[in-house]
């Protein structure tokens, strides 16, 4: 099923009440339908995941609940969450009026309803993993504060809660704070579903729609899977608080150099990223230990389909349904039995071990990753030296079709834009939130799908490896596509997260100009590959130069488009340990200041055109591999 987009019909009330301490807090912030309609068995399907909410809320004491139900192919998710500070009669209160408000959605698949005390929503699609998205907004108040210091004293409160609430276990913080003769109440909470770094780019997004509101007396903050309110008034009893000091401290020993110079929200990013890089390279998750096919042996399996239905599906793996051709095999447009369209790659293994490693590990690893910008593995099929992969089906094929092929030019600014934030989404997944790291090792522009609504899904995990706990680096034999590899793979064989964010920034690059990063440009200063020339142009100060001709100057902002360039070369370092981590990237793409005195360093070109064999791309984003020879020239400055 593909994810459909909710159009939101976004509704505000503001008002100067703010809740007192012992009350559920209903006051309305916004509520949004689905524009689609469902079908009577999904909401048999949602009626049921409303009720085991309400039983968890109610006999469980829980403040954070989901719930989901499947009926066949019908399926159904909610979730709900009340702020920790009220009482368990106040959030059952305040679930109640949402669960009997939410039915004004009428035939709905999917609807969200938020209140200053709690949220609800529900959907046919799973939405677990979100925090950001279109939709987010601001409920300001109308009276500013008297307070000479409120504005600043407000920000500082604010900046803190969003370093804090993604450390805290529970995502969840509430401060009070002294202000002249009044003082600052104000709270931070993410969904517990949320990894960190969506947490903190949710928190960040808040920040900055909450600058609107000062110096005025409140003001709220909400997105898909965050809030943050303050007020000059108590919303929660003094003795609620939450002391965050240690949560805001963890930062202080960081060397490394990040600045971001952008008034007074640039400053507050520069602290915010310092803070955070520092935690995620001294504080990272435990790892899964190494074990056979590449540590994923305690990894659930997908579903196992019969030969003769994918056959069937495929009429025969004929020519005439045949997609492209992949890592290790060709890939097939199928039709399902009950009508579902899947992408069906057919891998001929032969008496290779490697291969069949290989195969085990993308089965293992892709049926348990599950991320909104990352390809959906639905199952898979043994026959005899055969295996079969079954994928979910992008009908928009792969992005290089739209940036190299027959759909040139297709692409508008803001398409480009979220297709370059999903895929860095999707990277800081597979290496920092899933429970092992995962280094795609093949990041390229026939690597990345498209689905209905131009979301980028990162695909083909042939040649995925696991990045042991204990070691920095895998020494592997070279496996990729020449072009988008990391110099010190390519020659060095050695592997890290970093490789992949070398391969983001070179697709970024050509995301941008519509160019190939191994097409030659003649000038006067001779054959150029694209990394040399961006590098030469943001030398010069002449990033646009750069920009896509078949773009519409007047529907991209000029800073921003410069601004990812230069993102785009601090991936392409290199230094592997001076690229910035995709959780990082992550953060300086949503984040509205400039990058000043943030200086990328000298990139290291890995000439590609060496006895480098072309491939074919896959609508389903099949891999290709390159084993080269290759030379590396050091670009000179100019």
């Amino acid at each position: 099923m593909l994810q459909l987009t909710l159009i939101w019909w976004l509704t505000w009330w503001s008002t100067n009440h703010h809740g007192a301490v012992a009350d559920p807090q209903t006051h309305l912030l916004n509520i949004g339908c689905s524009p689609f309609n469902a079908t009577l068995s999904f909401f048999g399907s949602m009626n049921s995941t409303l009720s085991k909410l309400r039983a968890q809320v109610s006999n469980q004491s829980k403040h954070f609940v989901t719930a989901q139900e499947a009926k066949g192919e019908i399926l159904a998710f909610s979730m709900f969450q009340c702020r920790n500070y009220l009482s368990n009669k106040d959030c059952l209160a305040c679930f109640d009026t949402a669960n009997t408000q939410i039915r004004n959605c009428f035939d709905a698949n999917g609807a969200r309803i938020i209140y200053d005390g709690c949220f609800l929503r529900y959907e046919s699609e799973s939405f677990y993993d979100q925090t950001t998205q279109p939709g987010n907004g601001v409920s300001c108040g109308n009276k500013t504060s008297k307070e000479t210091q409120f504005d600043a004293t407000g920000k500082q409160v604010l900046m803190d809660l969003q370093i804090a609430t993604p450390r805290i276990k529970g995502f969840y913080a509430a401060t009070k704070t002294q202000v002249g003769g009044s003082a600052i109440y104000a709270t931070a909470q993410c969904v517990e579903t949320a990894t960190e770094s969506d947490c903190l780019a949710c928190m960040v997004v808040g920040y900055n729609n909450l600058q609107s509101c000062l110096p005025k007396t409140y003001g709220r903050a909400y997105d898909a899977g965050c809030f943050m309110r303050y007020s000059d008034t108590a919303f929660f009893a003094d003795n609620q608080t939450i002391d965050i000091t240690s949560y805001l401290k963890q930062g202080g020993g960081s060397t490394k150099k990040w600045a971001i110079i952008g008034g007074g929200v640039g400053l507050v990013v520069v602290i915010l990223l310092i803070l955070f890089v520092w935690h995620r390279r001294f504080k990272k998750p435990k790892r899964v230990p190494r074990g056979d096919i590449l540590g994923a042996t305690e990894l659930k399996g997908p579903l196992i389909y019969k030969y003769r239905d994918l056959k069937a599906a495929t009429k025969n793996f004929s020519d005439e349904n045949k997609l492209g051709e992949g890592g290790f095999g060709d890939v097939y447009k199928g039709t399902l039995k009950n009508g579902k369209v899947v992408a069906v790659k057919k891998l001929i293994l032969g008496q290779s071990t490697k291969m069949e490693d290989d195969f085990e590990s993308e089965v293992k690893l892709i049926s348990n990753v599950h991320h909104r910008n990352l390809v959906r593995l639905l199952g898979c099929c043994s026959k005899g030296q055969e295996r079969i992969l079954v994928y979910e089906y992008m009908a928009n094929s792969s992005l290089d079709r739209f940036l190299f092929g027959n759909k040139k030019g297709s692409l508008n600014w803001k398409q480009r834009y979220g297709i370059i934030l999903g895929t860095a989404r999707g990277l800081a997944y597979l290496h920092e939130e899933f429970h092992v790291s995962i280094i795609h090792r093949d990041i390229k522009t026939g690597n990345i799908l498209l689905d209905d609504d131009f979301q980028a899904k990162i695909a083909d995990f042939g040649l995925a490896r696991l990045l042991p706990g204990d070691r920095s680096h895998l020494s592997t034999r070279f496996a990729g596509t020449l072009g988008y590899t990391a110099p010190e793979y390519a020659i060095h064989g050695q592997l890290s997260e970093k490789a992949d964010t070398y391969s983001y920034g070179i697709v970024v690059l050509e995301i941008i100009s519509g160019n190939k990063s191994t097409e030659v440009k003649i000038d006067d200063d001779g054959h150029e590959y694209l990394l040399q020339r961006a590098w030469k142009l943001y030398e010069r100060g002449m990033h646009l130069e750069l920009v896509d001709k078949d773009l519409d100057p007047d529907e991209f902002d000029a800073e921003e488009v410069r601004k990812i360039i230069e993102i785009a070369l601090l991936c392409t370092q290199a230094s592997a340990a001076a690229r910035p981590t995709m959780s990082e990237v992550v953060v300086l793409l949503i984040s509205k200041s400039l990058l000043e005195h943030l200086q990328p360093g000298m990139p290291v070109f890995v000439d590609s055109n060496l006895r480098a064999r072309e491939e074919k791309s896959t609508s389903t984003g099949g891999s290709s591999t390159s084993n080269a020879t290759a030379s590396i020239s050091v670009l000179s400055a100019r």
